[in-house]
């Protein structure tokens, strides 16, 4: 593991997956088996191994591609930052739904200049989490980790890695 090289060609990443779906989907179902505390402690220590290896800033893929929820301390919070009023902060930069829930109204997310947020001090709790493999329950969120799978190199690498340290049976096309 010490001579551990991750993958960061998107490209590649993104072919990759499409070729194992199929093998994705027998995985998720191998986890589901698995006990929560013992995947928990294995993402933890791969994250801690593959996190800082990816820089972030020459990707960018999840501004680029994500939705991420707003709250309403989250958009007061960056409309004082930026000094717009609410009003014109949400209808410049923000989707509402019915429900009340708020989303960025644009992809790439209007705050990303050269793969870097120009608001980071002030980015959104979903922001700050993703690609959220600290967090504890990883089985709880295998539709969302998959469904980032194939944009986030960070995601990618873990899953990977999880397969070849568990004994995860791999296809062999």
């Amino acid at each position: 593991m010490s001579n551990f090289t991750p993958l960061k060609d998107l490209s590649y990443i993104t072919n990759y997956a499409k070729l194992k779906e199929a093998e994705n989907d027998r995985f998720k179902e191998f986890l589901r088996e698995k006990d929560s505390e013992q995947i928990d402690a294995l993402v933890k220590e791969l994250d801690a191994l593959v996190s800082p290896t990816i820089n972030c800033t020459d990707c960018g893929n999840c501004c680029k591609s994500l939705m991420v929820c707003i709250n309403e301390e989250e958009a007061d919070a960056l409309s004082s930052h930026l000094k717009v009023d609410r009003n014109e902060f949400d209808e410049k930069y923000l989707e509402k739904g019915s429900n009340g829930m708020m989303i960025m109204n644009r992809m790439p997310c209007h705050f990303l200049a050269d793969n870097k947020c120009t608001v980071y001090e002030y980015r959104f709790e979903g922001c700050k989490e993703f690609p959220a493999l600290h967090l504890p329950n990883f089985k709880r969120r295998l539709f969302t980790t998959f469904m980032h799978y194939d944009r986030c190199p960070i995601i990618f690498n873990v899953v990977e890695q999880i397969k070849d340290r568990i004994g995860f049976e791999r296809d062999t096309k």
